[in-house]
């Protein structure tokens, strides 16, 4: 079979797309149309991981009592980090909107099975976390997906892993990797809203490469 060519403009626009690429906190709460969810993960599944382990495994959270309990986790969490902070970076992480847990039409959570068969663990004996970063690859693969559909996609880290698994349900051992929230943005903006709101800026490519 003959490989696809990447001319200019399909550069450009992949360019454009990785630019434009968002981490979301305020959705619309319309839902998604049927199948779409399906098929942004069956292209998340797309994504390279060690040994062809696929080691992601996917909770499509739809039980609103175990979405409440995950909202209640999160406030638990939200309060704890910001009494980690003082002064004016206190004041400022308090007027952050840092979940769309209350809007997000679907919630996703991402776990990593530590020791899957499949792959034969080829890979994995010196770095058994390649399992957790193969899942990320898959998080960043379904970020982009969604993006190209006029979507935005918001990860939710303030929440205890083994909270999350318990209020899951998952099986024993699964390692939390991240919980999602997905669904159409409010807005679009190419600056990240933690550099609109001063929280950190983002710096070029040249501050983290290193030539030995």
């Amino acid at each position: 079979m003959d490989a696809p060519q990447f001319d200019e403009e399909f550069r450009r626009r992949f360019a454009a797309l990785l630019e434009w690429r968002r981490d979301v906190r305020r959705f619309r709460t319309e839902p998604l149309p049927e199948g779409l969810l399906e098929r942004l993960l069956a292209l998340a599944c797309r994504a390279p991981s060690v040994g062809l382990s696929q080691p992601w495994r996917f909770v499509i959270v739809e039980d609103e009592a175990r979405r409440a309990a995950i909202r209640d986790e999160f406030a638990r969490c939200n309060a704890d980090a910001l009494a980690s902070y003082e002064g004016e970076r206190a004041k400022l992480y308090a007027t952050l909107k840092l979940a769309g847990l209350d809007e997000a039409p679907v919630h996703l959570a991402v776990f990593a099975d530590p020791e899957p068969a499949q792959g034969h663990g080829l890979g994995r004996r010196t770095m058994p976390e390649t399992v957790a970063y193969s899942a990320v690859t898959a998080i960043h693969t379904l970020w982009l997906a969604a993006r190209a559909e006029g979507l935005g996609l918001g990860w939710v880290s303030i929440l205890a892993p083994a909270r999350i698994a318990e209020i899951l349900a998952v099986p024993a051992g699964w390692i939390f990797v991240a919980y999602l929230c997905l669904g159409y943005p409010q807005g679009e903006d190419s600056v990240p809203r933690l550099e609109r709101d001063g929280w950190e800026r983002r710096r070029p490519p040249a501050a983290f490469i290193l030539r030995r």
